[in-house]
């Protein structure tokens, strides 16, 4: 027997039966459409959260209390020794490659406008918090240097603020909400950034001057973190060590203590969130692979059952001078056709339930050829790994038993 013929044949059989070929192929089908929809948005989750934390600003070191030895991306809680403004000061005034310094007070808060209400995070912060943090305020402006010497009530909303707060119409500049006990007029509205994977939500927060939460609103004399901004990127290296060694005088530590503070910088944020978003999409992909194998299984049982119907059919094969080679080679074809056709399917499958995610639920997908490569084979390496012994057993009848068999 030809290849060609081998495989006319093979696919005839696949054909003959419509259903029972249907089932079989259903967990090829489901195996690799899992595995491909999976990664893509594993893939699309992690650019995404590339493109917002990059977004969040450029040649940035981040300056939070506590101890880096945490392992966690956020600072301590209730870190004995906290970072204050005069701390960033010195690092601003000492570090000759820091260009701007962003001090940071961030504490969860009840704001409220007429009958409405949210919870949010309400942000105390510099005028340069916008410049360096590369957030525009799109209504309305920042606050001032004199807003934020002078203690001023005034804030800028995030877009996710302002949804809750205000209806679509609604132009909130000018008016007033309430954080806590106390009144605030909206000055400015900031641009939507969108929220990264796994990181906060720079669109779920309020802006006020620095002074103002200290010393009006929350009655605290630290800070949270801070954002440093480097002159270029090829000096993120020296910068990082020149910020620790002022940040250790200020905070007198011996040369035996270790940091009560943390600095990170952009990729390393990256970094542990991308990491994290593999981990997360590789065990998806895994119970996705569990299809496929499931799929096999079936392959196999089906392959098995229809030996038994063609045993006649062996016999008579057989008799007419086909050799095992011939009979093993066409049961490996059907499986294999059952596995192909599948995983064809599976991959169109794939394909198109990521971009109906993209389209319909606004999740960004990401669907690279080498995914559907993978996939593809291993249903193909499915199809021959468990078809090969229902072909064995087909190959290995005996040509007067088979012919006898009813």
């Amino acid at each position: 027997m030809d290849l060609r013929e081998g495989i006319g044949v093979a696919f005839d059989s696949v054909r003959a039966n419509k259903m029972r070929s249907a089932l079989t192929m259903l967990g090829i089908i489901i195996g690799v459409g899992s595995v491909i929809t999976m990664i893509a948005l594993g893939e699309g989750a992690q650019q995404a959260t590339t493109e917002r934390i990059q977004a969040l600003g450029s040649n940035l070191l981040y300056v939070e209390s506590g101890s880096s030895r945490s392992g966690s991306v956020m600072a301590a809680v209730g870190s004995s020794t906290r970072l204050t403004r005069k701390d960033v000061e010195a690092v601003s005034a000492q570090c000759e490659d820091i260009v701007a310094v962003v001090p940071e007070f961030r504490r969860g808060a009840q704001v409220k406008y007429g009958n409405r209400n949210w919870n949010t995070r309400i942000v105390g912060t510099t005028p340069n918090y916008g410049e360096v943090r590369n957030v525009k305020a799109v209504a309305g402006r920042y606050f001032t240097a004199q807003e934020e010497a002078a203690r001023a009530r005034v804030c800028l909303l995030g877009s996710t603020v302002r949804d809750n707060l205000f209806d679509p119409k609604d132009d909130p500049v000018g008016t007033t909400l309430r954080i806590g006990r106390m009144n605030f007029q909206i000055v400015g509205v900031l641009e939507t950034k969108g929220q990264a994977s796994g990181w906060m939500n720079p669109d779920d927060q309020v802006l006020i001057p620095l002074a103002t939460a200290q010393m009006r609103l929350f009655g605290v004399d630290y800070i949270n973190n801070a954002s440093l901004q480097v002159a270029d990127a090829a000096l993120m290296e020296k910068a990082f060590y020149d910020v620790e060694q002022v940040l250790r005088q200020q905070h007198r530590l011996r040369d035996s203590q270790d940091n009560d503070f943390s600095i990170r910088n952009q990729a390393d944020i990256l970094a542990t969130l991308e990491e994290n978003s593999k981990t997360f999409t590789m065990l998806l992909a895994g119970i996705a692979v569990v299809s496929l194998v499931v799929g096999g299984i079936g392959i196999m049982n089906i392959m098995l059952v229809s030996v038994t119907e063609r045993t006649r059919e062996i016999g008579i094969r057989k008799a007419i001078g086909a050799k095992r080679r011939d009979i093993m080679v066409q049961f490996l074809m059907e499986a294999l056709a059952l596995s192909l056709t599948g995983g064809i399917i599976g991959v169109l499958s794939g394909v198109g339930v990521s971009k109906m995610m993209a389209n319909w639920a606004g999740w960004k997908t990401l669907i690279s050829p080498e995914p559907i490569v993978v996939s593809f084979l291993f249903a193909a390496a499915v199809g021959i790994v468990f078809g090969l012994y229902p072909a064995y057993r087909a190959a290995r009848q005996d040509v007067i038993v088979a012919l006898r068999y009813e």
